[in-house]
């Protein structure tokens, strides 16, 4: 295979897993008010993605890190053009991040608040423009000949893109319902699968159609993986309904297990409608953006391929240790325990 499009699948993968894991971040974060009725039940949800928050969040660092090495035109392209919502979703981040660690610092009760506010925000605005990102990058965005981004911040809000981007919010609002509801016990435990349920039928109206609509573009452009596109489209979504299924039936594992999958294959089903292009341009589509004309020099992709072979490898070990170490339930009774102590 060739390396650029070997590499276009790697850089796929990458976004994948980002989505995956940093997903039910922003779903946990998203539950915080639905779920943290009090003290102790703010930080048993918060406390369940305290140790990884930011391990997930090097996923979307590496990918765009590969991106730029991979396919420097591409990078150019899709970061000059849509400056405006990456900057939100950088601020989004940082935010996030700040409050993670801040938010105890004291004991204030308006002090929390303001963190917990920071913490959905900062979960809500990524969970969205990534998704309206992603959209206009299948749709196809004007672009003229010397591979410039030629519209605004309204070019990018189009139906397609903010339907996308709807359907990125409520899917990972749901994963991180699941991971609630793995990760802990008692009430917030309850309250999590209560919240799934409610979540299930906008999530799946929103997912049914991004897979219609995306499968339409992908047949328009006769996209030659239409059948993967079509494939991915119908696992997401019969892992989709599963998910509901178990988390109805009170298998919280199996619904987070079932969720995951439906990420993977629903980015998997964006990514394939993309194919061969990078960036489809709908000015002239002589002037889009592929994996051909965007990609690096064979020598640069060659060394990336290399080092890609031995450190992966080691990425994904110490993630899977750090997931191992930190397996058990986040209790009230160990928060409690946590809020009597004098070091606290």
């Amino acid at each position: 295979m060739d390396l650029a499009y070997l590499w276009f699948f790697i850089v796929g993968v990458l976004f994948v897993g980002y989505f995956v894991l940093d997903g039910f971040d922003f779903g946990v974060g998203m539950s915080l008010p639905f779920l943290g009725k009090d003290e102790v039940s703010r930080r048993q949800v918060i406390n369940t993605i305290g140790p990884v928050w930011d391990l997930n969040e090097t996923w979307v660092i590496v990918a765009g890190a590969c991106l730029f090495a991979a396919f420097p035109d591409w990078y150019a392209t899709l970061f000059s053009g849509f400056y405006l919502p990456l900057l939100l979703i950088l601020l989004a981040l940082i935010a996030r991040g700040v409050s993670f660690e801040y938010r105890h610092q004291r004991p204030d009760l308006r002090w929390k608040r303001r963190f917990d506010a920071m913490i959905v925000t900062g979960s809500a605005v990524p969970a969205l423009l990534w998704g309206v990102a992603v959209g206009n990058i299948v749709q196809g965005v004007p672009i003229d000949a010397d591979k410039n981004f030629t519209g605004s911040l309204l070019t990018l809000l189009n139906p397609y893109g903010l339907w996308v981007g709807a359907t990125t919010l409520l899917l990972f609002w749901l994963h991180g319902v699941y991971f609630v509801g793995l990760k802990t016990d008692g009430q917030v435990h309850h309250d999590a699968q209560a919240l799934g349920t409610r979540l299930a039928i906008p999530a799946v109206v929103f997912a049914a159609g991004t897979v219609v609509w995306t499968i339409v573009i992908a047949a328009g452009r006769e996209a030659p993986l239409l059948w993967a596109v079509i494939a991915c489209g119908v696992i997401a979504a019969v892992a989709l309904l599963a998910s509901v299924f178990f988390n109805v039936v009170d298998r919280d594992g199996r619904a987070f297990a079932a969720g995951a999958v439906t990420i993977v294959f629903a980015v998997l089903t964006l990514w394939l409608a993309l194919f061969p292009y990078v960036m489809p341009s709908t000015t002239d589509p002589a002037y889009s953006l592929t994996i051909s004309n965007a990609s690096s020099t064979e020598m640069t992709l060659q060394i990336m391929t290399w080092a890609a072979v031995i450190f992966l490898p080691l990425v994904l070990l110490y993630q899977g240790w750090t997931y191992w170490v930190f397996r058990k339930r986040v209790t009230r009774a160990f928060i409690e325990k946590a809020e009597a102590s004098p070091a606290h």
